[in-house]
């Protein structure tokens, strides 16, 4: 496992170095990059593309899920945002097609939480439509006993491997590629899996999953991203960042 700012440094090469059509199977090497906790990206990623979600001590860009407001329970400080119990998802304004999603965080012992992309808002809840890249404390939360359900899998469909998540309330730097219809989730430096949204493989994943009431889940080129905020327990993030990708 790689840890501290070696994983952030191993993260921001492989996100510079994805950039194109396919994302890369390996990390190149590390670089002396690193981003500003204020606003998540450095100089050099902001010249490469790169902007940041959190703009110091801003939400700006974040509402509430069908809602035009930020919902309450939510504060940010110093560039890290945090909730310390459950409290309605946040979604960005914008909506995301191809891109590049980096960002760190941590949880309470037991926490669980989600990041999900290109969702819509056409049912009561985006997980009912967007894929969920899993934040979790594995060795705390009973969701850890399921590779399927664990930190960094995409929920309930593709597994993530043991022993990359780091311990509760330590940092850990995740990512997702999104290229079309390719999908891949990293953390912590190591690449976790990679499936292809609408394949036989991924229709029959979701067909046996609960998903399937939900005929439009996955199916958005370009939507939301969210992170769930309706779980107890603290979730902190930062430096989320993000690249649109052509």
């Amino acid at each position: 496992m790689i840890h501290g700012s070696a994983a952030r440094a191993a993260t921001t090469m492989c996100l510079m170095a994805m950039a194109a059509c396919t994302p890369a199977s390996n990390p190149p090497a590390e670089s002396s990059a690193t981003t500003t906790v204020a606003t998540g990206v450095s100089e050099a990623q902001s010249a490469a593309g790169w902007r940041p979600l959190f703009n110091n001590n801003s939400t700006d860009a974040w509402r509430g899920y069908k809602s035009q407001t930020f919902p309450a329970g939510w504060k940010i400080q110093d560039g890290v945002l945090t909730k310390t119990g459950a409290v309605e998802d946040i979604m960005t304004k914008d909506q995301f097609g191809d891109f590049q999603l980096a960002w760190d965080w941590k949880l309470s012992p037991g926490g669980n939480a989600g990041v999900f992309y290109r969702g819509t808002e056409e049912y009561d809840h985006i997980y009912w439509s967007a894929p969920e890249y899993q934040l979790l404390d594995d060795a705390g939360h009973p969701d850890g006993k399921s590779r399927l359900t664990s930190a960094g899998a995409d929920y309930a469909l593709y597994p993530s491997p043991a022993g990359v998540v780091k311990p509760a309330n330590e940092w850990n730097s995740s990512m997702i590629v999104a290229k079309g219809n390719v999908v891949q989730h990293w953390l912590n430096g190591q690449k976790l899996l990679e499936y292809d949204m609408g394949s036989a493989d991924w229709a029959a994943k979701v067909k046996a999953s609960k998903f399937v009431a939900y005929p439009n889940y996955g199916r958005a080129a370009k939507g939301y991203i969210a992170i769930q905020g309706d779980h107890d327990g603290t979730l902190s993030i930062r430096n989320v960042r993000i690249r649109e990708l052509k």
